[in-house]
């Protein structure tokens, strides 16, 4: 859907009407070009995604970089340029300098080109600085007439990446009322933003991330993944000191159903859904759609413009 248009001036958009679901291009349009890539968010944002998804590490020097995992290995060619540090290629062992030498490659269905899109950035391969990424989502709002929200992830349960965060969404102009998310895995990392976004009187909306519970008594929440297994937060306990919940689709141990969204909901969180990854069309659509008619409020895609299709046809059924 939407591809013909997609270097001309993208598709789908819901500034007007930012109630109904979002689409979230996870780690850019990672299904079709190297993941976390200005190439990639920009791709994205041409598809009519709602918001780019930025995955943040620390490197050696204290730089936030766009990135998933924390070592450099399968995302970049980092191999080929630098010996191992450490037994390995970890973000935090490199300067920024040296991880601005290196090229995102594609990876799972990634290509390194996409037909009838040429990328804007002068380096749209390189990794990006959380701050570039920030500025290229403000630059492509511009281009595109609309605002293109930014999701980023806290990847490391870290003060300091905390602080990084917030000093450069602050400085940026981003408040409660931007197009924003800041998201983790950590429930405490999420707890700490919040305690720092009171003190520095801005509040922007955060995101726990895990699995969905439920417990024998009926009692809904969000369960933290960690080392000692799956810690169960009702949702009560969770919009204490975040707006949404992030948990990933299709787990037969704890399956999202619409009684689970309703009780999300009635805590006043929101529910975002991870990751939709079909690459086949139809089957797709099907996914997305009952997601959807669940009433799921956000959804992380590798093919945003699947996502964008299929949020338009639903609301369009409304």
């Amino acid at each position: 859907a939407c591809l013909s248009a997609v270097v001309l001036m993208g598709c789908g958009g819901n500034d007007d009407a930012p109630d109904q679901p979002q689409v979230i291009a996870h780690r850019g349009a990672s299904g079709y070009l190297p993941e976390h890539t200005l190439a990639g968010y920009e791709l994205a944002i041409r598809m009519g995604t709602d918001f780019i998804e930025p995955d943040l590490q620390l490197t050696k020097d204290g730089a936030l970089v766009a990135i998933h995992d924390d070592t450099l290995t399968r995302t970049t060619n980092v191999a080929d340029r630098f010996a191992q540090r450490n037994g390995g290629y970890k973000v935090a062992d490199f300067t920024l300098a040296e991880v601005k030498t290196l090229t995102v490659i594609p990876t799972g269905t990634g290509k390194a080109s996409y037909p009838g899109f040429t990328p804007s950035a002068a380096t749209p391969f390189a990794v990006p600085t959380f701050q570039e990424v920030v500025d290229f989502a403000k630059k492509q709002s511009n281009t595109v007439g609309r605002e293109v929200g930014i999701y980023p992830e806290a990847k490391q349960a870290d003060p300091v990446m905390e602080d990084g965060i917030l000093k450069i969404l602050s400085a940026s102009g981003y408040n409660v009322r931007s197009k924003i998310f800041i998201q983790s895995f950590s429930d405490e990392t999420v707890r700490s933003l919040r305690t720092k976004q009171n003190a520095q009187n801005n509040k922007m909306p955060l995101v726990l991330l895990g699995v969905a519970t439920l417990a024998a008594d009926g009692t809904a929440g969000v369960g933290v993944i960690g080392t000692a297994g799956v810690k169960p937060l009702t949702f009560k306990e969770v919009a204490g000191f975040a707006e949404g919940v992030g948990v990933v689709i299709n787990n037969t141990t704890y399956p999202i159903t619409k009684a689970y969204i309703d009780k999300a909901h009635a805590a006043g969180l929101k529910v975002h859904g991870w990751t939709f990854a079909k690459a086949d069309g139809a089957m797709a659509a099907d996914e997305f759609r009952r997601y959807l008619d669940m009433g799921m409020d956000g959804m992380f895609a590798n093919y945003p413009d699947q996502g964008v299709a299929a949020r338009d046809a639903f609301v369009k059924s409304r």
